[in-house]
């Protein structure tokens, strides 16, 4: 499988009665499959998936592989800090047709490397797909370390690892160790050029959400070598990448989607709408943004 481009981590739109918005999500993939994505990721962090029933997991991924038909990569967020769980969530979206997993490392139990090891193997067993270890200490309270997951890289259906430690030494440390056939992916916009230019493939994007086309520039021109016209398209799009962390994940970038009539402006709780304050700055920085285009 190819895991090289731009990925978008896909928003869960949701009605005002906080049910799923299923229209809306149809029209959300086209516009994605429009403007050329590789791939879509339904149901990480940005598809509020803590917050999703299993019921709806699983419609919600079977939803998104039929509308996609083929015509775009749909990796499915199954990650669990049940084992168990996950490879229920694992079997389900391989039954349904999905291309790959997203597998978030266990949250809040903070198991030791050992258990990591194990928890990832077992669902590597128990599943023959492409997976993706996802690394986000910073909301999982353990790190992947490097030794741990060049360990896993050598069972034939881990095939990659999407990055957001934000920690680059730990990141150089697995491109220079990293095998042939295994894959490093930015999971943080603002890192994906610096990262892609040490030799990551490509992004799993929060930001692609309402400018797909403009990180498909971006990642694409460090893929052929043109590493000016790259930089140029990271420093157009940086604030706009900073912006969508004003406020804690996904809130951002679903205001802006409904800024753009895209979706409603609507959350389940935890997650909530903005402060007034910082709605503002947000409008403001998307507005300039829009402007330069």
């Amino acid at each position: 499988m190819n895991l090289e481009g731009t990925f978008t981590a896909i928003v869960t739109p949701f009605h005002e009665d906080g049910s799923i918005d299923y229209d809306s999500f149809a029209r959300l993939i086209e516009d994605q499959i429009k403007a050329g994505i590789s791939g879509i990721v339904v149901l990480g962090t940005t598809g509020e998936s803590p917050t999703i029933s299993p019921e709806e997991h699983n419609r919600v991924i079977k939803f998104a592989i039929e509308k996609a038909a083929k015509r775009t990569l749909v990796i499915a967020g199954t990650g669990s800090n049940s084992t168990d769980e996950a490879i229920e969530y694992s079997v389900k979206a391989k039954e349904d047709g999905a291309d790959a997993l997203l597998l978030v490392s266990p949250y809040y139990n903070k198991p030791t490397q050992k258990g990591l090891y194990e928890h990832f193997k077992k669902i590597a067993d128990s599943v023959d797909l492409p997976q993706i270890i996802y690394n986000i200490k910073g909301r999982t309270a353990v790190n992947v370390e490097t030794d741990t997951l060049m360990k896993l890289a050598e069972h034939k259906n881990i095939v990659a690892v999407k990055e957001a430690s934000g920690d680059i030494s730990q990141m150089m440390d697995v491109l220079m160790r990293a095998p042939k056939d295994f894959t490093v992916i930015s999971g943080d916009d603002n890192i994906t050029f610096p990262l892609m230019c040490l030799g990551g493939k490509g992004v799993i994007s929060v930001v692609s959400n309402i400018v797909p086309a403009d990180v498909i520039v971006m990642v694409n021109a460090v893929l052929r070598g043109d590493f000016d016209e790259a930089r140029k398209k990271h420093f157009e799009l940086l604030p706009l990448m900073k912006a969508c962390f004003i406020e804690t994940n996904p809130i951002p970038i679903k205001t802006m989607l409904a800024m753009q009539g895209k979706i409603k402006e609507s959350f389940r709780l935890p997650m909530c709408a903005m402060e007034a304050g910082n709605k503002e700055k947000l409008r403001s920085i998307f507005s300039r943004y829009q402007s330069r285009k």
